[in-house]
């Protein structure tokens, strides 16, 4: 009896190591903060194998005990909006190689939709992890006179979160130019302010990848007009702004460098996040900013949303 016992003692144990986790993930409540956390290095290398006792998150400058940690890949709800604005019109053949490899690089439970934004803001109906689907949704041509209506676009495509799916929310949005506002009576004016607003209070990341203009330009009379040319050729310096204040990233893209590439990174980067949670200290409805810091890891940069709105009643 006393062999038969410890036999099993011995196999309870090995059962229980073999199911261990390699990773540690700590969960917390539904009612955690959740904050998404890329982390790089002075080269811009993403940083793997972070430990949750290496991360700190302050709400208003305060230290928050950390409820939930996951260094696991999550799964993406992603829109890729494109740009056919006239000035993209040589860049189309790029954009659709580039769209391709985005789609290869997305992972068994990552779903997408892809949207343009032009004369029209069009997005496929649903999200889909079927290339082809995906693939039949991309421009086959660019009006040469199409308007830029940035902000619009990247609202219409947060507006496709609002059911209940599986996976962070994510919008990716390739441009380059500047938000051209509404160009028809019936369309809604959307600033910039707006959709920083609505991806705080929707939890939405946005990612931005900025290109050159490459439409024709008419020639400079002088040094105030090559300075507003030079200004008119960049992408619209507020899509910067609104990644970094949701927590996803900006890249803007010179002459040489691979637009495919640019997207691989971006899932590349979604694939390697960490996931901190913590119980919101205070439930006054009210937005709260977050910092989220790397201790005892010199040359690292987290880099996370700014703010998120606190709830409300009891938990």
């Amino acid at each position: 009896m006393t062999r038969l016992l410890t036999l099993s003692l011995v196999a309870a144990c090995a059962f229980a190591a073999s199911a261990a986790p390699q990773q540690p993930i700590f969960r917390g409540t539904s009612d955690a903060v959740r904050v998404f956390v890329t982390v790089t290095d002075k080269d811009g290398r993403l940083i793997p194998g972070l430990k949750q006792e290496d991360f700190e998150i302050k709400d208003e400058g305060k230290p928050q005990p950390i409820t939930l940690f996951d260094n696991s890949p999550q799964p993406v709800r992603l829109v890729a909006m494109l740009d056919v604005s006239g000035s993209m019109e040589g860049n189309l053949p790029l954009l659709r190689a580039a769209s391709e490899q985005l789609f290869a690089r997305l992972g068994p439970n990552d779903v997408a939709r892809v949207g343009t934004f032009g004369r029209d803001v069009v997005i496929s109906p649903a999200f889909t992890r079927d290339p082809n689907e995906l693939r039949r949704a991309l421009p086959t041509s660019i009006a040469p006179d199409a308007p830029t209506p940035l902000w619009r676009a990247t609202d219409a495509a947060m507006e496709k979160f609002s059911d209940d799916g599986e996976g962070r929310s994510v919008v990716l949005v390739l441009s380059d130019g500047k938000d051209s506002g509404p160009t028809g009576f019936n369309q809604r004016y959307v600033s910039q302010a707006e959709v920083i607003d609505r991806a705080r209070n929707q939890d939405v990341m946005v990612y931005g990848v900025g290109m050159r203009s490459r439409g024709p330009r008419r020639s400079p009379l002088g040094p105030i007009d090559i300075q507003a040319a030079l200004i008119a050729d960049l992408p619209d310096p507020g899509l910067a702004l609104a990644a970094e204040q949701s927590g996803g990233g900006y890249m803007e893209l010179r002459p040489n460098q691979d637009l495919a590439e640019a997207f691989a990174r971006v899932v590349d980067e979604l694939h390697s996040q960490y996931l901190i949670g913590f119980a919101p200290p205070k439930r006054d409805g009210k937005v709260h900013d977050i910092e989220v810091r790397i201790l005892n890891q010199k040359g690292l940069k987290p880099r996370a949303r700014k703010n998120y709105v606190a709830p409300t009643g009891k938990p």
